[in-house]
């Protein structure tokens, strides 16, 4: 028996074992933001590594520093606002469109944020750094996009915009650790209308932990790196990973409760 005892104390840690970690729980929690609740973040979190299960072969310690620079943030790895990709071993953040818009809206400063691709039979207009015009005919195919742009009108009547060609938003896909996979094969669009809202956001005032996010993406979306959330308990994650590997819990599947919530 004791012989037993200790083969289970020295259990490699996991992914799955990071998550039923009641430090690493604690972690989370301190890190969220109050609005948010440490319980819901590591069920989505639960269910995006059930939804891909390669997110369960990953690092524990790139894991934790993914989750605890979305919790630093306030974003869930719901597959909506922010994706979990895994890249090898190593587990990496990828925003979309939707969660770089929430995170900027938060600054108070904004009053509208608008994106689009733009397609061969749209009516389409950019003149001396401003969107001018944009229509188009619903009633007829839009034909194939060629373009994308973010368009941001702030508080006090300003606006700025950035436009991007396909070949432009192709060549930061093909730099790209997860361009072969994950949103940018599903959901082009997002991710096109994401990386052009991305080289506006350089102009933008944004908050450190967004700052952080955006530019952990530059190039080739590399790894968000703990200094990202110090001061929320990052000096004990070296620690915290090196723990015995508790039996896993039973996590709910919150795909509904998210569906439902937005």
């Amino acid at each position: 028996m004791a012989e037993n005892q200790v083969a289970t104390t020295n259990q490699p840690q996991t992914v799955q074992s990071i998550l039923a970690s009641e430090a690493f729980q604690t972690q989370i929690a301190r890190a969220l933001p109050s609005h948010m609740t440490g319980d819901r973040m590591l069920r989505v979190a639960a269910t995006a590594v059930r939804r891909n299960p390669k997110l369960g072969q990953c690092t524990p310690g790139s894991f934790a520093a993914c989750m605890l620079s979305l919790s630093a943030a306030g974003l869930e790895p719901d597959g909506r606002r922010a994706h979990l990709i895994p890249y090898k071993d190593e587990c990496t953040v990828i925003l979309d469109y939707k969660g770089l818009v929430e995170l900027a809206l938060r600054n108070g400063d904004i009053a509208t944020i608008h994106a689009d691709v733009v397609c061969d039979r749209d009516d389409f207009e950019f003149d001396l750094g401003q969107v001018t015009r944009h229509r188009v005919n619903l009633r007829e195919p839009r034909g194939e996009p060629y373009a994308a742009y973010a368009l941001v009108r702030k508080k006090d009547g300003s606006t700025q915009a950035a436009v991007m060609s396909r070949d432009e938003i192709e060549s930061v896909r093909k730099r790209s650790r997860s361009g072969q996979s994950g949103p940018w094969t599903t959901d082009w669009g997002e991710m096109a209308k994401k990386t052009v809202f991305r080289r506006l956001s350089k102009w933008l005032v944004l908050s450190p932990e967004i700052r952080d996010l955006v530019e952990a993406e530059d190039g080739e979306y590399q790894q968000p790196q703990p200094t990202t959330v110090q001061g929320k308990g990052m000096a004990k994650l070296a620690g915290l990973i090196q723990q015995p590997a508790p039996e896993e819990p039973a996590f709910v599947d919150v795909t509904e409760e998210t569906t439902a919530n937005g």
